[in-house]
């Protein structure tokens, strides 16, 4: 018996170790139809038959069952519109970009109104950002300073964003991570002076 040629010509998404046709090598197999249907377990000779009459491919689905899991499908279609779903996905994928803010722990008035109005413009263009507190020397027995100082911003900032990863001590600094609500329509960005934006990958 001719076993039906294998249809292994497509995009890059399906599974490698999938096992075609004549490539499987058990005795029965538990058959499911081209259409989703219950067949049952079959033989393989009959299984491979019934693939050669309908013009598919025999592809099996699960190998770990006991039988595995075969399929009857036109494979070659099958990797080809699972590349174009991936190729699909990846372009309506959004680029999540962080932004980063730096913060004294006794940061006066005016460089706390300025930093935040930068961080008020990453959450605007839809940007999430991380919030580090510095401390240098003594400062770092008092993190309560940091912690205080970093709920203050998320509460000045709640209508635009949210605390996304509470803050957290990292050596000598604290950090949180505040990202733009999903109903934060974005702004335009304009160009981002180098001395205050700083953009990790």
């Amino acid at each position: 018996m001719t076993a039906p040629s294998s249809r292994d010509r497509g995009g890059p998404t399906a599974a490698p170790e999938a096992r075609i046709n004549d490539r499987i090598r058990v005795p029965e197999v538990r058959l499911v139809g081209p259409n989703g249907e219950q067949v049952g377990i079959v033989r393989i000779e009959d299984a491979l038959r019934l693939a050669v009459e309908a013009d598919l491919d025999l592809v099996e689905v699960a190998p770990q069952a006991r039988p595995p899991v075969c399929k009857l499908m036109d494979y070659g279609k099958y990797k080809y519109e699972s590349a174009q779903k991936a190729r699909e996905s990846r372009r309506n994928q959004q680029l999540t970009v962080i932004k980063e803010q730096k913060l004294r722990p006794k940061i006066d008035p005016h460089d706390y109104e300025t930093k935040k109005n930068h961080v008020v413009r990453f959450l605007e263009h839809g940007h999430k950002v991380k919030v580090t507190i510095m401390f240098r020397g003594r400062e770092q027995s008092r993190p309560e300073l940091g912690f205080r100082l970093l709920q203050r911003l998320a509460e000045d900032v709640i209508d635009l964003g949210f605390v996304e990863s509470s803050a957290k001590q990292d050596g000598r600094n604290m950090i949180m991570v505040l990202a733009p609500h999903k109903t934060t329509k974005t702004r335009p960005i304009k160009t981002a002076t180098p001395e205050t934006d700083s953009e990790q990958e």
